[in-house]
């Protein structure tokens, strides 16, 4: 078929409509008015306030829901640390009973019955089963100590010659004394906490934590290291039990006394032994204390606790005042550190006067030296040393409150703080049998 446009002439072609459908249309583009200064600051203060609600309200919800989750789960969530506190121990009396009469016929009646017992106890025939009772019972109580007993290692992080990273652990015995709010309180030796870089905390079910140093004290050689309870599992946390914090003006010679800790060198180690010998008024730094030998195995430096029968702490092993201990452990008493210790607990720092001395007896006295304590120690570059205190004077008051005696003197030294300007008034006597009362002005340190 023909193409019916091939006969039109050029002019008629020019004139057909282009074929193509496209047409343009009109783009519009809207631009927003530039946002004013005040309202970014409207926007601000909305994104502010939308932050804190959402921050209360949060806040609200996990106080009300966390009780009712507690108890639904059988938890108990640890609460935030709180002040610690411990109690002290009155010395027992020193003043002897009341005279008792006792009848004519008395040692008559009584001495056929002492005969008698002491006749019957000769006869029992002790088997190995009275022994094994006697030591399973000590055996529990060293498990039922040991459970508050855990691992103290101190890491230290150096470089060698060649630059290369070296880390060295030390290993230390702790003890856990107390459990404040989400906070776990252990006593080790300073030197656990002394040079290390960071600690960490074995307890007996293998739980590893970080530990930090809570305070320490230099004169004693004994630190407070705290583990963040709120870190573990709260099922741990509660398995974890403080030992009791017994009384050791109670201890007289020859009781029965469990070593836990390191007493063989090695954590959870223990040892049975008796107390030989009690130290009353030994004088240390700012107080006295009473100090024990027992005849058991320890390791002062890796750290060895003891227990009475009743699985409370008495003391711990020392290396010092050994001069006279021969093999036996040194052990200092806790009843006349706890002062000391409730401090370090809190994380105060232990206030240094930095004397040693004694109570001025009666015949002292009586040769005309006044009531006080009398110096016998000025510890070089001290706060008391550097004062101008000496050997010989006799302290008087503190801060306007008398002293009568060591346990007056060492209760108000507690009482200050690092730092504290005080006034010491002494009596210093003048090569004549005279004394004339100096007063002195006394900075406080640490110790």
């Amino acid at each position: 078929m023909a193409d019916k446009n091939a006969d039109r002439p050029d002019d008629v072609k020019q004139r057909e409509p282009d074929r193509d459908t496209s047409r343009p249309f009109i783009n519009e583009k809207i631009v927003r008015p530039p946002v004013t200064k005040r309202q970014i600051a409207r926007r601000i203060v909305l994104t502010a306030f939308c932050a804190a609600l959402f921050g209360v309200l949060a806040a609200v919800c996990f106080v009300v829901t966390a009780p009712v989750a507690g108890r639904f789960l059988g938890h108990t969530l640890p609460n935030e640390s709180t002040q610690v506190t411990i109690p002290r121990d009155e010395p027992e009396s020193t003043t002897a009973p009341p005279e008792t009469t006792v009848p004519p016929e008395a040692p008559s009646e009584t001495e056929p019955l002492e005969e008698m017992v002491r006749s019957e106890l000769n006869k029992y025939p002790y088997s190995m089963e009275d022994l094994n009772k006697l030591y399973g019972h000590l055996r529990t109580l060293a498990s039922q100590a040991d459970a508050s007993m855990v691992v103290v290692h101190s890491i230290q992080r150096e470089r060698d010659w060649f630059d290369n990273p070296i880390e060295t652990t030390g290993q230390f015995s702790g003890a856990v004394i107390a459990k404040s709010g989400g906070e776990i309180l252990i006593l080790t030796p300073e030197a656990a906490v002394e040079a290390a870089d960071s600690i960490e905390v074995v307890f007996p079910d293998g739980t590893v934590m970080e530990g930090a140093v809570k305070q320490r004290d230099s004169i004693m050689g004994m630190a407070v290291v705290s583990v963040d309870g709120t870190q573990m599992d709260s099922q741990v946390f509660e398995d974890v039990q403080a030992i009791v914090l017994g009384n050791s003006y109670g201890v007289k010679q020859g009781d029965v006394v469990v070593a836990v800790g390191a007493p063989a060198g090695i954590s959870h180690s223990s040892d049975y032994g008796f107390i030989s010998y009690v130290i009353r008024n030994v004088q240390t730094i700012d107080g006295t204390a009473r100090v024990f030998y027992a005849n058991t195995a320890f390791d002062a430096a890796a750290g060895t606790f003891l227990v009475n029968t009743s699985g409370e702490l008495i003391g711990w092993a020392t290396d010092k005042y050994t001069e006279k201990s021969g093999s036996m452990a040194t052990v200092v008493a806790i009843s006349d550190y706890k002062g000391i210790l409730e401090l370090l607990s809190n994380g105060v720092t232990p206030p240094y006067f930095g004397i040693k001395g004694q109570d001025v007896s009666q015949a002292m006295e009586e040769s005309g030296m006044p009531k006080g304590v009398y110096v016998t120690e000025a510890v070089a570059d001290s706060p008391a040393y550097n004062a101008g205190i000496q050997p010989g004077d006799v302290i008087t008051w503190m801060n306007g409150q008398e002293v009568g005696n060591m346990k007056d003197f060492q209760n108000q030294v507690e009482k200050f703080h690092e730092g504290d300007p005080i006034k010491v008034a002494v009596q210093r006597n003048n090569g004549r049998d005279e004394y004339k009362e100096i007063e002195f002005d006394v900075t406080i340190g640490a110790r």
